[in-house]
């Protein structure tokens, strides 16, 4: 199985990010300046790139090698471009089952949703660039593989995707328990995109109000929510089930 690997040095990682290598996450040393620093910072910073500072301790221990002040970690999967994708997806799907994520940030929920919209059959899961889990190695492991099965793409702002997603004549259901509607009386079998937030504070504000229908799953028990990769995969089920049914 593919793993996550590392990229280090400035040159290194400065023409990793220059050819568009899928990259979880750079890792900078702390107070290092210079020309080639800079233009790495510039590069991370342009490309929207999740970035650490870090001691070099840290870098000493992501790489063993003369890593220059900067570590890189690229992910094994390459994202796909949104735009494209969608239109792609578009053409061809009478209708589309799409999948947004807001904020999921543990790696094991992150790989548990890969494998239910894999195996319920989500045409593409959308993820922010910055804030959300790596696809790494944990996340590949616990998705059985499934990560690179499913396109996955991300994009700078979901507030810009879901305009787009809506100007395709795909509505936005958001999951969130603040809904009045219950899950189970919605038409899922039209042209949607299911959106998912993040383990601690569920959807965001900004990202709700965008949402064309917000849904609920029915809670019987104290709990006040569900674990978000169990929540994904009953409503992707429930979609399932209409649209077999």
């Amino acid at each position: 199985m593919k793993n996550e690997y590392t990229a280090y040095g400035l040159r290194a990682v400065i023409e990793a990010i220059k050819a568009e290598k899928p990259i979880n996450k750079v890792f900078l040393q702390k107070g290092l300046s210079g020309h080639l620093y800079k233009e790495l910072e510039h590069l991370v910073r342009k490309k929207k790139i999740n970035c650490s500072y870090v001691p070099i301790e840290k870098l000493n221990k992501l790489s063993k090698n003369n890593h220059q002040g900067v570590v890189a970690l690229v992910s094994p999967v390459r994202f796909q471009e949104f735009n494209t994708l969608i239109e792609r997806i578009v053409a061809t799907k009478n209708s589309p089952l799409l999948l947004l994520l807001d904020g999921v940030t543990d790696v094991r929920n992150f790989g548990a949703i890969i494998r239910t919209a894999e195996c319920s059959g989500v045409d593409a899961i959308i993820l922010a660039k910055t804030g959300t889990a790596p696809v790494n190695s944990d996340t590949i492991k616990t998705s059985a593989g499934a990560a690179f099965n499913v396109p996955i793409t991300k994009v700078d702002h979901l507030k810009d995707a879901i305009y787009y997603l809506q100007g395709s004549n795909i509505q936005v259901i958001a999951a969130t328990e603040k809904a009045d509607q219950s899950l189970y009386d919605l038409d899922l079998t039209a042209p949607i995109a299911i959106l998912m937030g993040s383990e601690d504070r569920g959807i965001s504000t900004s990202l709700l109000k965008l949402a064309n229908h917000k849904a609920k799953l029915p809670l019987l028990g104290s709990i006040g929510s569900l674990n978000v990769a169990v929540a994904c995969g009953v409503t992707l089920y429930e979609a399932v089930r209409q649209r077999i049914g």
